[in-house]
């Protein structure tokens, strides 16, 4: 019987302590939220990525023979014509080539003549005569080719444009492998930048882009994507995209660049902070107490995230909400 009498005066108390609590959620101090107004503005969807700037048609500059480098005619950022010389190779090889070639083909000429003379007063046979002259016109081939030789080694520049990049020096060896100098147009500028494999789906021609670098505080330089290559780079796992500058900036060539594309944009959007958002729903409050409002959201971005349906210009939101914030519980603005 005791036990009973106890058991009833614990459920007593424990029905006074809920009921107790209940009032205190219901009635007691509001719990200080901070409250934000939904704003309009621009929602936009950004791709980053890293680029570099340099020319739309570089022009690696090599020789075609293999030979020390006797004089580099250029230096770095100097303006160049096409045909300029740019280097000279030492050419004493070519001109013992060149040398011995004319010998050997006034040998041949004097022999085809003589022979010639001796096919006609019968003295040798035809299949003499065609060799001679077989001789001959070999001869006279190498000698050619051996004074075209002699002028590769004068290494002249094939476009108008700027020395980008030079890697010779006088008494380097010159072999047909191997870059000396990097030409460029600086009128005509482009930024290759390297986009993650899993972004690239976003990414397409005409898109704007967004160019930006530490050595400009606060400057902006806009561009578009010109073409985003058709196979990426499995080491990488990144693809590169040709962005086109807008207005003809002057850009250092092989300047660093950060590289944002805008995938998608809308006007006049529905924008709350992004910090607001739990998932997708948002709080909001009403007549003072906090509400779960499921929202359907479009553009995310870093900041600001675009609402596009469930949530009005008029509402009022909670930012950072408390996860120990309840359906129901009143709310105040914090410094109230």
């Amino acid at each position: 019987m005791l036990v009973k009498h106890v058991s009833f005066w614990l459920a007593v108390v424990l029905a006074l302590l809920l009921a107790a609590a209940a009032a205190w959620f219901w009635f007691g101090r509001p719990v200080a939220v901070e409250i934000v107004s939904p704003r309009r503005g621009e929602a936009v969807e950004l791709v980053y990525a890293t680029g570099f700037v340099e020319p739309v048609q570089p022009v690696s500059v090599a020789s075609r023979i293999t030979a020390p480098v006797s004089a580099v005619l250029v230096e770095e950022d100097q303006p160049v014509r096409r045909g300029q010389a740019l280097l000279r190779l030492d050419d004493a090889d070519l001109r013992g080539a060149f040398a011995q070639a004319h010998a050997q083909s006034v040998g041949a000429t004097l022999t085809e003549r003589r022979t010639a003379t001796l096919f006609r007063q019968g003295w040798v046979t035809r299949a003499a005569l065609d060799a001679a002259v077989a001789n001959g016109e070999a001869a006279r081939a190498a000698t050619d080719a051996a004074q075209a030789r002699l002028g590769q080694n004068v290494i002249r520049a094939g476009i108008d444009g700027v020395v980008i990049k030079r890697d010779v020096e006088p008494g380097d060896l010159a072999t047909p492998s191997r870059v000396l100098l990097l030409l460029g147009d600086p009128r005509r500028m482009r930024v290759t930048a390297t986009v993650d494999e899993r972004d690239i789906p976003r990414v397409r021609t005409g898109q704007k882009a967004l160019l930006s670098s530490d050595a400009w505080p606060g400057r902006v330089v806009t561009g578009r994507v010109a073409s985003v290559t058709p196979t990426g780079d499995p080491d990488q796992r990144a693809f590169r995209v040709r962005l086109s500058i807008d207005g003809g900036a002057a850009l250092p060539m092989g300047m660093t660049l950060e590289v944002n594309i805008v995938s998608r944009s809308a006007s006049h959007a529905l924008l709350v902070p992004v910090s607001a958002l739990a998932g997708a729903t948002l709080w909001v409050v009403e007549d003072g107490r906090a509400r779960r409002r499921p929202v359907r959201t479009g553009i995310v971005g870093s900041e600001r995230a675009q609402v596009e349906a469930g949530l009005s210009d008029n509402d009022r939101v909670i930012d950072h909400p408390s996860a120990t914030l309840r359906e129901g519980m009143r709310v105040r603005p914090a410094g109230a």
